[in-house]
């Protein structure tokens, strides 16, 4: 539909739109909130004033509706208001930051630039280009949270006008939405942005399927109404018994929710048995709230039976957000399953608004449990630039959707942790010495592995020993972006100290070949072995994965069939040749599949066309074996959505660093602590894992066999060497079968 407003009426609706603005801020606005708010909107009108949206309408339209978001539905105050405003001014006008600075001072200055620095990043949608904007975007966490509660009012409102915007835009701004900003809004404790930019993010995703639930829930609008009003009337009598000052509502799930649900469990809408919820939204007569809701809740469960295993305490241990409330599921009328959630009103009001009414009501204070805990906890995620981009964001992403569980320490105090989390990841939550030196965990006093997840009201301890070392199977298990962020920024010091130890290695051994140890022979070797950096080269020296057999197949070939190439080539063009050729080798060459990392066969893509090293997953087809997707691939939404039992986990691994199981024969005479020398043999080489031991004595000898894993040939020669030199031990042999 075309535009067609004169002038006159656009100012007017443009006076209308502010002055609805100031009508419903979250916080009383004092005068010098209202000229400063009137100061940033007419600053902005004079600087968008010869600018048009998509759609035609005046551009100031724009920053006022994310005013409104920011003022309504977040909570924010005068300050934020008026960064709002002002937020497209610097990066759409001749404003400079300098200008803002002197205008509104130092703090709206801040903001604004944040914002505008968010605006400026590269709009590519390459996936390492991406999770890099993602990356800086996230890293304003650290400057002032309120960036990026105002980059979501802004992201909200291009949601909700995006109908003007090609296909292609609508599609990478929606998945971009669904990848980041409604798991941010989530975490952040705006429930209803990241509802309603999941049903947005949706509607663009997956058209159909957003418009058949969309008419199934206005289909089922009058039945609900109908049943919330018997509900109301069943439990009023009780409620007014006691003078309650109270409201009921009722509201559908969400129809992202919906579809999630009807997707996990594999039904249709009808058969979504819990598609509502009924929110009893009391005032308190005391300054005892929780008493007050556990009151509620027995009246309600006096006429309606609940489901024990469904109630969730989150009054007792609010979540991470600050959110506070009673869940419970009932058998309501008509023997339906209906969710009740009981809150008072300020736990209404942090449930609606998020940070800004949490801090409001907590005055302050820094809580454990609230936004300045997280963001404290976030830090060293954000801070760690060992990362690559795209790792960054996936290790960030861990902790904005996760369900929360509640654990206990030895002495007895709460720790949360997101569902899923594994006993070491508790013990990198406590510190990360705690992790990195962790040796065993018990968990309710019994030994369990490392692996082992945990569960709500577990009481756990942490067994460290200073001698262990991490190792890159930890990261199969561990979920949580402290841990993983620890846990690979160990292995990369460990990985140094291996290729510091592989350097002097090589420059021992190369000397007793005859050969200097310079730039050039090393770009030799990277080379020969199809390395990308002298680091490789040292690396696998140091672990054993090059032995003396093929350096000394590499000096044959130097001397004999390439010396003259090498010659020649260096004469012309000393070190060129060889950094070309190191460009375009690949850390990265095999593909492995499962949980148990097995080789299977696999074709690329042609739709994403994956490499080495991408992020990616499997896709098993009807006639085409397993096909191969990046995960930011245009089709992985719809993939992962409709087919998400034909999903196989996948990963690019160095071939060179793969660990292998072997079965080891060991014999000899049963001394005493022969067993504790040799368990502590093995765990001193890197790299080996113990996975079984089965040993026996018999009127002194003893027999058996150990299951093992290492890195390569040379290292199980050595290891085998060690253990034959241990005290009593006769013979020890690899064999195929335990």
């Amino acid at each position: 539909m075309e535009y067609k407003v004169s002038e006159e009426e656009e100012n007017k609706e443009i006076a209308s739109r502010y002055k609805d603005l100031l009508k419903g801020t979250y916080e009383v606005l004092s005068k010098d909130d209202r000229d400063l708010i009137r100061h940033a909107f007419e600053v902005s009108v004079e600087a968008h004033s010869a600018q048009r949206r998509k759609t035609g309408e005046p551009y100031i339209y724009h920053p006022i509706a994310v005013a409104k978001i920011v003022a309504y539905e977040i909570g924010l105050g005068a300050t934020s208001i008026a960064a709002a405003l002002l937020h497209d001014v610097v990066e759409d006008t001749h404003y400079t930051i300098e200008d803002i600075e002197q205008l509104f001072g130092e703090t709206i200055a801040r903001i604004v630039n944040g914002l505008t620095k968010i605006s400026r990043l590269n709009k590519e949608q390459d996936a390492s280009i991406q999770a890099e904007n993602f990356r800086k975007m996230l890293l304003t966490l650290n400057d002032d949270v309120r960036v990026i509660l105002i980059k979501i009012a802004d992201r909200l409102h291009n949601m909700q006008t995006m109908d003007a915007m090609p296909a292609d835009k609508q599609i990478k701004i929606a998945s971009e939405t669904l990848y980041i900003y409604a798991p941010l809004a989530h975490r952040l404790g705006l429930y209803n942005i990241k509802t309603e930019l999941e049903d947005l993010g949706l509607k663009y995703t997956e058209p159909e399927v957003f418009k058949d639930i969309k008419a199934k829930i206005k289909e089922s609008k009058e039945e609900q109404r109908n049943y919330i009003d018997t509900f109301s009337e069943t439990i009023q009598k009780g409620l007014n018994k006691e003078n309650f000052n109270y409201e009921i509502k009722g509201r559908f799930k969400s129809i992202f929710s919906i579809r999630r649900k009807m997707r996990k469990q594999n039904v249709s809408f009808d058969e979504v048995y819990d598609k509502f919820a009924i929110r009893i939204i009391f005032e308190p007569n005391s300054v005892d709230e929780k008493f007050e809701a556990w009151k509620i809740y027995s009246i309600v469960t006096d006429y309606f039976k609940p489901n024990p295993s469904r109630l969730r305490d989150w009054i007792s241990q609010p979540k991470s957000t600050g959110y506070e409330a009673l869940h419970i599921t009932v058998i309501g009328p008509d023997a339906q399953w209906v969710e009740v959630q009981i809150r008072s009103k300020r736990m209404d009001e942090i449930a609606e608004k998020g940070y800004a009414a949490h801090f409001k009501y907590k005055q302050g204070k820094i809580n454990e449990n609230g936004l300045e805990g997280w963001l404290n906890k976030l830090k060293e995620t954000l801070e760690n630039q060992s990362l690559n981009a795209v790792d960054f964001v996936e290790d960030f992403k861990l902790n904005l959707y996760a369900k929360e569980i509640y654990v206990f320490t030895p002495n007895g105090d709460l720790k949360s942790l997101p569902k899923g989390a594994s006993a070491l990841d508790f013990a990198f939550s406590i510190h990360t010495d705690v992790g990195l030196k962790c040796r065993g965990v018990k968990v309710n006093g019994k030994l369990v592995p490392l692996s082992h997840i945990l569960n709500s009201g577990d009481q756990i301890e942490v067994i460290t020993t200073s001698n262990i070392k991490p190792n890159s199977r930890w990261l199969d298990f561990v979920i949580t972006a402290r841990a993983r962020t620890k846990i690979k920024a160990a292995l990369k010091d460990e990985e140094k100290k291996i290729a510091d130890e592989g350097k002097a290695i090589l420059n021992r051994k190369l000397r007793h070949l005859k050969i200097a140890f310079n730039d050039k022979v090393v770009n030799e070797l990277v080379t020969y072995f199809k390395l990308r950096t002298s680091f490789d080269l040292f690396f696998r020296i140091g672990s054993g994965a090059i032995d003396n057999t093929q350096l000394k197949s590499f000096v044959t070939q130097r001397n004999n069939t390439f010396i003259s190439f090498f010659k020649n080539k260096l004469r012309k063009s000393p070190n060129k040749d060889f950094i070309e050729e190191e460009e375009v080798t690949h850390k990265y060459d095999a593909l492995v599949f499962g949980n148990d990392e097995e080789k299977l066969e696999y074709k690329l893509s042609k739709c994403c066309n994956p490499i080495a090293g991408d992020a990616v997953f499997g896709f098993i087809t009807i006639n085409d074996g397993i096909k191969i997707h990046k995960k930011n691939c245009p089709n992985s939404i719809s993939l992962q959505s409709n087919y998400a039992y034909r999903i196989i986990k996948t990963k690019w691994i160095d071939s060179t660093k793969q660990d292998f199981k072997v079965i080891l024969q060991i014999n000899g005479v049963d001394n005493d602590g022969i067993m504790n020398n040799l368990t502590r043999i093995i765990s001193n080489y890197i790299g080996v894992f113990i996975h079984s031991i089965n040993i026996a004595g018999n009127e002194g000898v003893f027999d058996g066999k150990i299951s093992i894993s290492v890195n390569n040939r040379a290292q199980l020669k050595k290891l085998i060497f060690s253990i034959q030199k241990i005290e009593g031990v006769k013979k020890v042999v690899r064999v195929n079968t335990l």
